[in-house]
């Protein structure tokens, strides 16, 4: 039987989905569960790694099942994850021995506090395109083995593996028989030598990781193993991409051009630009991080991370009980002219780029006794707009690349008010693709591109075509005196926190 689809597992950080891509890059059926979030104490974050794998594998057997695709039919699995969330687990027996410390976790705020003020930040950003920061993997993965009874001795005997969410899905959906990563997701760990391709025994020596518990780093678009009997289907299935979240949306929106930029908008976020095969170090506050690995040729990207772009419309539904559902915060927004002075800083759990300020707090401010339940909405919805401003200001600034337009994605691209507001801050257009799934789509493509599925990524970009552009509406004077107010807003909510 001759394949028809590509199968990408998409492993975010409040859900798993199941997507089948078709060969034309249009997609034929999705399936989609939600897991649950642990918050043990303020600012701690876990996920059950077991329960991540059953749901991750609930969802592809019921997108095979309800499409009435066959395993057989499937060329490739692709892997795209939440990216910096660490887990580690039992080699022999493949039981998590503690659940996952998620990416916005910050309980290893002293330990970076710490590291930074050994004097450690110049040569970790070197290195690996990294601020010290609680966000990545390493300081998580040495938490787990320091307080887990017994886990460091353990690791050091070889009996216990660590990785980050692909990782993990690999190893399952393998039986075992492949424990890697890619280039992308390992460059999220602050323990990746982005120049050298592998890991740095200093630092991992200097954040307490033993080597040989870490996956072995591979290009993101490879056949890494074939699936198991864990796995359950009916036909064996190459699995053979995995990238990172963010870096797979670049690649699914076919930015494959030195300069070109996306926008993704979920739970977290990010802004990426493509920098070709050379790493740019930034001085701004922007992150340095391999895009993807293809056969010989890794290519890097500057990127700008926020820690909680979702997670204000989702706590106004959720507990302040604002609005009923997502959906209509468009319709509410617009209901009000402006914000009535209100500015909304989403930093729930601290800010990252530009400003990595594990300290910073949350905070609503400019109210007045005028400011309703529609000027809150709508300040929330501009809070994005404002982050992602901040972030692609220093990219152009630091590149040297103008930008010409911003490709978005994500669970926002479909909120027409935000995308409006994000092309009046910013001054240039904004282009939502026709398939928004970009991050599944990715991680499709390099998993087709590494079986022939695909032949070229020149095949690739003539499936990539756009839905709507939204142009800038707001005069200069306006759009400027607006973003100052966002980033005194900003400045009253730093270092808000105890440390």
């Amino acid at each position: 039987m001759s394949t028809t689809h590509v199968l990408a597992l998409d492993a975010g950080t409040g859900s798993v989905r199941a997507i089948l891509f078709a060969k034309d890059g249009s997609i034929t059926h999705i399936a989609q569960d939600e897991f649950a979030q642990h918050y043990p104490e303020p600012g701690w974050v876990e996920h059950d790694a077991e329960v991540i794998w059953e749901a991750q594998l609930g969802v592809a057997h019921r997108v095979l099942s309800e499409s009435g695709i066959s395993a057989a039919q499937v060329a490739a699995i692709g892997i795209t994850n939440q990216r910096e969330t660490a887990v580690v687990w039992d080699a022999a027996t493949g039981r998590p021995i503690h659940n996952a410390l998620v990416w916005q976790d910050r309980r290893t705020a002293a330990t970076c506090d710490a590291l930074r003020d050994a004097g450690h930040a110049d040569r970790i950003r070197e290195i690996t395109g990294l601020p010290i920061d609680t966000y990545f993997s390493g300081t998580k993965i040495a938490w787990i083995l320091d307080n887990v009874a017994g886990a460091r001795d353990r690791a050091e005997r070889g009996e216990l593996l660590a990785g980050t969410i692909d990782s993990w899905l690999i190893w399952k959906l393998t039986d075992g028989a492949a424990h890697v990563t890619d280039y992308s997701n390992a460059s999220r760990t602050m323990c990746f030598n982005i120049h050298t391709l592998d890991w740095d025994d200093q630092i991992l020596e200097l954040l307490r990781v033993p080597r040989a518990i870490l996956p072995e780093p591979r290009p993101s678009s490879e056949v890494y193993g074939t699936t198991g009997n864990a796995a359950g289907f009916d036909s064996p299935l190459s699995v053979a991409s995995a990238a990172g979240d963010q870096q797979s949306a670049l690649f699914g929106q076919a930015c494959f051009t030195p300069g070109s930029v996306k926008a993704t908008y979920g739970t977290g976020g990010s802004v990426m630009m493509n920098t070709g095969t050379s790493p740019v170090l930034s001085d701004a506050g922007l992150i340095t991080t391999v895009a993807w690995g293809l056969g010989d040729r890794v290519e890097y990207a500057l990127e700008g991370v926020f820690f909680a772009v979702g997670v204000p419309m989702k706590w106004l539904r959720d507990e302040l009980r604002v609005i009923d559902d997502l959906s209509e915060s468009a319709e509410i927004a617009a209901s009000v002219p402006d914000t009535a002075g209100v500015y909304f800083v989403p930093a729930f759990t601290g800010l990252a780029s530009p400003y990595w300020d594990q300290y910073a707090r949350a905070a609503m401010m400019g109210l007045t006794p005028g400011a309703g339940r529609a000027h809150i909405v709508r300040a929330a919805l501009e809070s994005m707009s404002y982050s992602y401003r901040d972030v692609i200001d220093a990219m152009t600034a630091e590149s040297g690349n103008p930008l010409p337009a911003l490709r978005v994605d994500g669970g926002a691209a479909t909120n027409d008010f935000h995308l409006q507001f994000q092309a009046d801050q910013l001054g240039v257009p904004v282009d939502r693709p026709m398939v928004t799934e970009s991050t599944a789509r990715g991680a499709a493509f390099l998993a087709g591109l590494a079986v022939g599925f695909w032949a070229s990524q020149e095949e690739l970009h003539g499936t990539v075509a756009i839905d709507r552009t939204f142009t800038p509406q707001m005069d200069q004077d306006t759009r400027a005196r607006l973003y100052a107010g966002w980033r005194k807003a900003v400045q009253r909510s730093l270092d808000w926190a105890e440390h």
